[in-house]
């Protein structure tokens, strides 16, 4: 590959869901291939460690006080990532070892949020196997506003990957103008999205959001059929009875810089897939439109970002 060529890898899994430890077994074994396979990024879905909410609307989610909703999301709690108790050890160790960057979409309990709070958060590894970024998605989204915390803007930034400066937003996040020119405006030329799943959310969003910013658009997503209910989950026979669909299908694809398919939306399937990418197609579709720089004015126009972690204490 020339200087101007990176190559990334975009797994497509089903989380073992619920399961931190099982999971994060086949996270490793994803990151083992797509290094094998010769990629320097790979990236996973949103929420996949341990597992995105789906009980939620199956369950009667909404009912408060209910003893169903509250064993649930404990077990919830208890399955979720710590950074600080070292649950990402192994797999930084293994990103060390690789020479491979990664995003990973998890469910953090923080404890720099009292520790019994749920967050959607997206983790960056780089290539030396340190994480760069914990970026806690800003609005969760509808149903998940019963799950996952609101996060803030401290991981709203964006990471060399040579020869690319690569960022990301989760799920949702995505459809937020201010959110993205966020990242465009800090030199932006690969952005991953990380998605739950289904081709409805990427099949049109991606090829836009590859327009207006004139980068690479990745977008990943998981998987979640009524098989992947798993016999530990609490109340396993209510999820059961009313999941007779596939509520997570895939879609994970990748868009030029032009809005044409690299890789058109995957469905159904659990694939790991790698593409390589050239850094001069993004300069060429820079020559008539670049949203931060000469087709920009912040004179008229300008956006300010709040990067404190929140807290209660000072």
């Amino acid at each position: 590959m020339s200087n101007d060529q990176l190559k990334i890898a975009l797994a497509q899994i089903a989380p073992v869901w619920l399961n931190r430890e099982k999971t994060l077994e086949k996270v490793l074994e994803h990151v083992t291939k797509a290094s094998n396979e010769g990629a320097q990024l790979v990236v996973f879905g949103e929420a996949l460690l341990p597992g995105y909410p789906f009980w939620i609307d199956r369950t009667n989610g909404a009912e408060f006080n209910s003893s169903i909703q509250k064993k649930i999301h404990a077990h919830y709690m208890d399955q979720a990532v710590s950074v600080e108790a070292g649950h990402l050890d192994s797999l930084c160790k293994l990103a060390a070892e690789k020479e491979i960057a990664i995003y990973l979409g998890t469910i953090e309990r923080p404890a720099d949020r009292g520790g019994h709070s749920l967050y959607c958060s997206m983790i960056y590894i780089d290539p030396k196997g340190d994480i760069k970024s914990v970026h806690r998605k800003l609005m969760p989204t509808y149903e998940e506003r019963l799950s996952w915390s609101p996060g803030d803007g401290n991981g709203l930034v964006t990471h060399p990957l040579p020869p690319f400066t690569v960022g990301g937003l989760n799920c949702w996040e995505n459809w937020m103008p201010l959110a993205r020119a966020a990242m465009y405006a800090q030199g932006e030329d690969l952005h991953v999205s990380i998605w739950p799943g289904n081709k409805r959310n990427t099949e049109r969003l991606i090829p836009m959001i590859a327009q207006e910013s004139r980068s690479y658009v990745v977008g990943v997503s998981g998987l979640f059929r009524p098989e992947d209910i798993p016999d530990d989950f609490p109340h396993a026979d209510v999820m059961r009875k009313n999941t007779n669909e596939t509520l997570a299908n895939g879609g994970t694809c990748l868009a030029a810089p032009d809005g044409s398919w690299v890789i058109e939306p995957i469905v159904d399937e659990e694939k790991l897939v790698t593409a390589v990418i050239d850094h001069q197609k993004v300069r060429e579709e820079r020559q008539n439109f670049d949203p931060s720089g000469h087709y920009s004015r912040p004179d008229v126009l300008k956006l300010q970002i709040n990067r404190d972690r929140q807290s209660v204490i000072e």
